[in-house]
């Protein structure tokens, strides 16, 4: 919780310049951040913060909401990176600096020549990209070879194309097949493209803008389904696919409304991208590269005015094989970046409210939560300045804060049991029969309010049948890696004492 204006902002990968927002950008509030007590009290971002603004931080931030650019001064330009790092603001870019010639198209492949020819149309047909001059054209391609069987027709389907292709004879995994198109470009920025993406007119016109701060590190587009579901599971991959980061704009790293994004589409600064992407992980590796690029402190921003269509997985036994291969990179995730992969993010407070609640005690749950909303409103009078205990602002955002946080955690903590606890809840059900109508409801209340959130073209049966089989999956893959990690970090959850 910041209490001064503007506060500090985290160091920045290209150096001090990244501490500070350009001047002249753009911001606009997250849709859910607010200002409180007329306008001193900015609340917002995720994890939800609490910034105590002087007269004057108050008076720029109302001035970048109704629009006007970040100033010239370096305060300014501090707090504007804070709201930008928080989550409670997001930037508005301006035109592109950047012309065809300026990124190079990465896109690993093994085989799959079908696919790829459609990739690589996709990329002809539409210009791709607009220079400084207004003139379009397609950025250079670098088609990698990733040990296929028929190394020949990958060639021909390139070549056609008009794209230049790296051979390895041996096959290393899109990590490796990345790495060695990135060593292979000589352009500022690098965009990689999974075989199975099918670039649109203007696919890059709403990322490469976000480069013009110096802190951006990557951009990652929205990515959804090439064509309207036919199937049962085509209809909810293409509404609830793993891929799919959602509609709100955000910035990328773990803690943050958009922990991760995918590789599958990532353009990404040369400069930043370093040695690339770690090799010796098949699963997870683009996870583990947005993190890196994060902990380093480059920014990395999720844009979801730009699209990439993709060709998802529709046949069950390749999709459930996908989902469970996704859980078995938790554990070397977690290995790797300690406290970022666990089942429930969530306060000692809530956890024993909600136990109570399941125990048969609601009163004592409500206690619990009564307790923690009073303890976090004395708290906020320090940033408020009310006096204890007539706090009415500390008191209404309490209320908000712990207690609606209390309420709406029985979503994470449904969400939890299913794809993750559910082979020591099912005993525990079965054993205990007081036990089984509010297991029931945790676990079927997550994948219902999915479905009143997306209202998919999938009645809720079958929506909610999928999302049970997709979590079952996922967690089956979370118990294997860590069996072969010899880890159980992945299944306990990460508690806090706020």
């Amino acid at each position: 919780m910041r209490t001064r204006w503007p506060g500090s902002a985290e160091q920045a990968g290209p150096g001090s310049a990244g501490e500070l927002a350009p001047a002249g950008l753009r911001l606009r509030p997250d849709p859910r951040s607010r200002l409180l007590a007329e306008g001193t009290l900015l609340v917002g971002g995720s994890p939800v913060r609490v910034l105590k603004l002087t007269a004057s931080g108050a008076r720029q931030v109302a001035a970048w909401w109704s629009g006007t650019p970040v100033p010239g001064h370096e305060k300014a330009r501090a707090l504007a990176r804070r709201l930008l790092d928080t989550g409670i603001a997001h930037p508005v870019p301006g035109a592109a600096t950047w012309g065809p010639d300026d990124v190079t198209v990465v896109i690993p492949v093994r085989d799959r020549q079908a696919e790829l020819a459609r990739c690589l149309a996709g990329l002809t047909d539409c210009a791709g990209l607009t220079d400084r001059a207004g003139l379009t054209g397609v950025p250079p391609v670098i088609v990698v070879d990733d040990g296929s069987d028929d190394p020949a027709a990958v060639a021909r389907t390139a070549s056609r194309a008009g794209a230049r292709v790296l051979r390895r004879a041996v096959n290393g995994g899109p990590a490796a097949a990345r790495n060695t198109g990135l060593a292979a470009a000589d352009t500022p920025l690098v965009a990689f493209l999974d075989s199975d993406c099918v670039p649109g007119p203007g696919w890059l016109d709403a990322l490469l803008p976000h480069f013009a701060d110096p802190a951006v590190g990557a951009v990652a587009p929205r990515i959804v389904p090439h064509e309207p579901g036919r199937t049962w599971l085509a209809r909810y991959e293409g509404a609830s696919s793993t891929l799919d980061m959602g509609a709100r704009a955000s910035i990328v790293r773990p803690g943050s409304r958009v922990p991760y994004v995918p590789g599958a589409a990532l353009v990404v600064r040369r400069d930043a991208a370093g040695t690339g992407f770690t090799e010796d992980m098949r699963v997870g590796e683009d996870v583990d590269f947005v993190w890196r690029l994060a902990a380093s402190g480059w920014r990395v921003r999720y844009e979801p005015a730009a699209t990439m269509r993709h060709q998802h997985r529709v046949r069950l036994r390749r999709w459930f094989g996908r989902r469970k291969d996704y859980g078995t990179s938790a554990a070397i995730l977690e290995q790797r970046h300690p406290g970022t992969v666990r089942p429930l993010y969530t306060s000692a407070w809530t956890t024993v409210a909600w136990l109570a609640a399941a125990a048969g005690r609601p009163a004592a749950g409500a206690a619990c939560t009564g307790a923690s909303v009073a303890l976090l409103a004395r708290r906020l009078t320090r940033v408020t300045g009310e006096q204890w205990p007539t706090a009415r602002t500390a008191w209404s955002l309490a209320a908000r804060l712990a207690g609606g946080g209390t309420l709406t955690a029985g979503r994470p903590l449904g969400s939890a049991i299913s794809r993750t606890w559910w082979p020591l809840a099912l005993p525990a059900a079965v054993a205990g029969r007081r036990l089984r109508a509010p297991l029931a409801v945790l676990v079927l209340a997550p994948p219902l309010l999915d479905w009143l959130d997306r209202r998919p073209p999938l009645d809720p049966a079958r929506y909610v049948a999928a999302r049970l089989l997709d979590d079952l999956a996922y967690s089956l893959g979370v118990w294997q890696g860590c069996a072969g990690h010899r880890t159980i970090r992945p299944l306990l959850p990460e508690l806090t004492g706020k």
